[in-house]
């Protein structure tokens, strides 16, 4: 007979989105709830995350003729363009992949500029018809994707060098997937971290915090041009002596938002269509991605913080904000940490000081040292920091995992240190580095 003890510690792995055997029984034996694990199939490639990088690698792979599995733990393909609705494409247009979302979202009339004009490594998109980009995408590609469903396990051959198998866990219980490639595009390196390689995880030096989360929200209001200099890519909000200051509105809309009564930890609002507005306000300081109950937490107090800011500005905010209304908060807070998963190269400080090239570059990282406040007592949005970078290469051996030789990392959990990661991290660079892994491996198996 099991004891308290033991459900609450399988309620907790549950909660996680783990899978703990019954009691005796080795979770890779395939048993759960439902009885036997049942036999997923097999595949050239497996992809764990559906995020823009793993959405690059499984089109690129798919349209090459190799059998892709993607499994997404979510209920849509785009990960944190989507379920965390970080509505700002950052280091983009550079490979198809790219170039191919950017003219299907215009088709759409689902996105406008960032900085006055429209640029096609930098400007802002609506979030739903991304989901619906990214879904034909994956489907005209033939990629086979699930979406909630999660990798949750491994199984290792005898060497402990390759993976054998990978479990995942959905409303048809535990499955059991074979391939002959695996990448882990979870942006945390989930899959890496089940398959037990080494990584690195927090601030430059130890015990410091690695970068904060933000959770994002979609707003509106009546007439937005009566708040136009709050919003940051209205060119009405632009600063400085050439008008071309970006973040003016940032510092307006936090000015304001004070004058109502409420200190944001972060404030950032952008207009994706006539009224209609993403926002950010929160700042979620040392927040690990391997504990499901500080994520929970985090998640919790950023959505009261979201409602607590919106109903500030909508009382006291004055003319234009009284019809501020929440539409949607994201589903999934937006991690700018990770593990940094150990691979065969390591990208170092001096690589991005000096703009290094390689001779096996998968993705080139343009965007500049960002590192936002890691602790709350921090003036204003980012850390200071004296680390300078160029445009650097990142190297298909950051991406390949050092410890299991049949696994693959894209997006921000490959192999870098603290400041070259507050660089690749953005989305742009990550469907770069998908979209040339997936053919490299694809070229390979």
């Amino acid at each position: 007979m099991s004891s308290r003890r033991d459900f609450i510690k399988t309620s907790v792995a549950v909660a996680a989105g783990l899978s703990l055997a019954p009691a005796g029984l080795d979770a890779r034996s395939g048993r759960n709830s439902r009885g036997k694990c049942r036999e997923g199939g097999s595949a050239d490639i497996i992809i764990a995350g559906g995020g823009p990088a793993g959405i690059a690698a499984a089109v690129t792979a798919a349209r090459m003729g190799r059998k892709v599995r993607l499994f997404e733990m979510h209920g849509a393909l785009g990960g944190m363009w989507t379920n965390a609705l970080m509505t700002c494409l950052i280091d983009f247009g550079k490979g198809d992949i790219a170039k191919e979302i950017s003219r299907r979202l215009e088709e759409l009339g689902a996105r406008v500029p960032r900085r006055g004009r429209m640029l096609e490594s930098n400007y802002i998109f609506e979030p739903e018809y991304m989901k619906y980009v990214c879904e034909q995408m994956c489907v005209e590609a033939g990629v086979e994707f699930l979406l909630h469903c999660r990798v949750v396990d491994v199984e290792m051959d005898a060497s402990g060098r390759r993976i054998k198998a990978v479990y995942t866990e959905s409303k048809s219980g535990r499955q059991r997937w074979t391939a002959k490639a695996y990448i882990d595009a979870t942006g945390d390196g989930d899959l890496c971290e089940r398959a037990g390689c080494g990584f690195d995880f927090g601030g430059e030096n130890p015990g410091d915090n690695d970068q904060p989360a933000t959770m994002m929200a979609i707003v509106k209001v009546d007439d937005d041009t009566k708040i136009a200099d709050c919003i940051a890519n209205d060119p009405v909000s632009f600063g400085g002596k050439d008008k071309t200051d970006f973040y003016a509105g940032k510092a307006r809309l936090k000015a304001v938002a004070q004058k109502a009564g409420y200190d944001a930890t972060y404030t950032f609002l952008t207009r994706l269509h006539k009224n209609l507005l993403s926002l950010s306000v929160t700042h979620e300081f040392g927040l690990p991605v391997d504990d499901v109950e500080a994520i929970t937490k985090a998640t919790v107090r950023s959505r009261q913080e979201i409602f607590k800011f919106t109903q500030a500005l909508a009382r006291n905010g004055g003319d234009g904000w009284e019809s501020l209304r929440v539409v949607a908060t994201a589903e999934q807070i937006g991690h700018r940490a990770a593990r940094r998963v150990h691979g065969k190269y390591t990208i170092t400080n001096h690589d991005i000081e000096t703009g290094a090239r390689f001779e096996d570059a998968v993705a080139t990282s343009n965007f500049g040292v960002d590192v936002h406040a890691t602790t709350k007592d921090i003036k204003g949005f980012s850390q200071p920091h004296r680390q300078k970078s160029k445009p650097f290469q990142i190297p298909f051996r950051s991406c390949e995992s050092a410890d299991v030789d049949n696994l693959y990392m894209i997006g921000r959990c490959i192999s870098g240190g603290f400041y070259p990661m507050s660089s690749y991290r953005v989305t742009g660079t990550a469907v770069e580095m998908g979209e040339n892994v997936g053919r490299i491996i694809s070229e390979r198996i």
